[in-house]
Parts: structure tokens; sequence; C-alpha cells
């Protein structure tokens, strides 16, 4: 098996870096059969982005050198080719953003965790909501609203009161971000085959950023958002300790 091997520039991941370099002989991505990603779950989003842009992503095998980790295994220097080739896969799919701006641009960006929009100013935003071609709420007050993965639930979503989402769930998690009418609206769960829309009211005068994952687009009037799957990715997890046991450990958790 051969392994490529990917450092976020971090003082702790490069010193792992350097430790792993001298156990192991790494290739390049392209001729790698599986990338090691070695750094916080920041750097694995990155990773899984660039990964997007080959014909055929590579799987891929983080080790956590950051902060929190959640879709990262833990860091050990010895027998990392055996933990690779007992790992277990999961497969995902990306959400595909495509915004339209005040301007009449648009921009197409795909995002693993979530879609997210928020307001620009102190002014609160405006926001229709449509599924399927139906419009579901005519006008949300926010600051702001997300569209989560299964994988991504756990992230922005669960800060702004959204639920964790099981893997096998084949949901997406609708979640308002500070809603002030419908004050009680808690948001929604969607089959993820949904396609959902987003019309910003009064764009000029409240205006409205949307991003997908790390990438901002300023001034949107529309944003529709809907599960990719042409575009197929393969996280790799040690058994004993799976990214599905640890999103059940999280809806537990105190």
């Amino acid at each position: 098996m051969k392994l490529a091997l990917i450092v976020s520039d971090s003082h702790v991941a490069r010193a792992a870096g350097d430790a792993l370099r001298a156990k192991y002989d790494f290739v390049q991505v392209r001729e790698a059969d599986v990338v090691v990603a070695l750094g916080g779950d920041g750097h694995l989003l990155h990773c899984l982005h660039e990964a997007m842009t080959l014909k055929a992503p590579k799987p891929m095998f983080g080790m956590n050198r950051g902060t929190v980790g959640f879709l990262m295994n833990d860091f050990k220097a010895t027998k990392l080719e055996d933990r690779v080739a007992a790992a277990k896969p999961f497969v995902l799919h990306p959400l595909q953003m495509t915004a339209t701006t005040t301007s009449g641009e648009t921009v197409t960006h795909p995002a693993i965790n979530e879609v997210s929009l928020l307001r620009e100013t102190r002014q609160t935003a405006k926001i229709g909501i449509i599924i399927d071609g139906k419009t579901r709420m005519e006008e949300l007050i926010c600051d702001g609203v997300l569209v989560a993965t299964p994988a991504g639930s756990t992230a922005y979503n669960l800060s702004a009161n959204g639920p964790i989402l099981p893997l096998e769930a084949d949901l997406l998690a609708l979640t308002p971000i500070s809603p002030f009418r419908p004050r009680r609206w808690r948001g929604a769960l969607l089959p993820a085959a949904s396609v959902i829309e987003f019309e910003v009211r009064e764009a000029k005068k409240r205006p409205v950023s949307a991003v997908a994952d790390q990438m901002e687009v300023r001034d949107v009037a529309h944003v529709k958002v809907a599960i990719d799957r042409s575009i197929s990715l393969t996280l790799l997890f040690d058994p004993e300790y799976a990214l599905d046991d640890r999103i059940s450990l999280e809806q537990f958790a105190s």
C-alpha cells in the first residue's frame, strides 16, 4: 500500500510529520493509495476539498494533531500501515452550493460540513425558504440559517442548537441561527435528496453572505443547496473509534 502524507503548518503537526517520515516512505498524492492527513478537522476539510479536484479522490486517514479532531483518528507513529489496512471506510457526498449574487454573478462550491447564510451588517436577515420547489417559509427573520450534512452536524450546526445526525440517517439538518421570527421555529430535518433554496429578501438593504465550509460569497440574492452524489469521498477510521461511534457519544454528552 502506497501512502501519501499531508501535514498542516502547526508546530505540533510538523513535528509529528517528521516522526512519521523517519519511519515510512511516503509518495506523492497522485501516486498514493491512501492519503494520511496530519492536523486538525480544518486541515482534513482542506485536504478533502483538494481531493475533489482530482478525477478519483483518494481515501483519507486523518490523525489528530490539532485541537478537537472530531473527524480524526488518534495519532500514533507506530503500525501506521497496519492501521490503514484495517480501517473502516465511510463514504460521504458533499453538498453543492450554487449562489447568485445581487449583481447576477453565479458561484458554485462544494461543502462537506455545511452551507450557511449569514447577515453581513447589524440588521437582521430576511430569508425565504423553498424545499423541492415549494415555499415552506415565506420569511425567516434571523442572523442566518444553515444546511448541515450528518458529518457536519456536530460542527457549526450543533453550536446553533441544531440536531446531531447519525451517519446512516440519510438526512440534512436545516437550522436557523438566532431566529427572531418565527421565534419558536428551531429548524427541520429533511430527506438527503431534498433541494433547498434560499431567497434573500431586501438583499440590498439587508446583505447576506453564503459560506460553503470555508468559501464565502458575499451579497447573495439566491442560494441553492443539494447533495452532489457524483462526488464520493472516503474517510478511514480505526474500527474501535469510528465516526458513527463519536456521533453517538455526542448525542448523549452531558
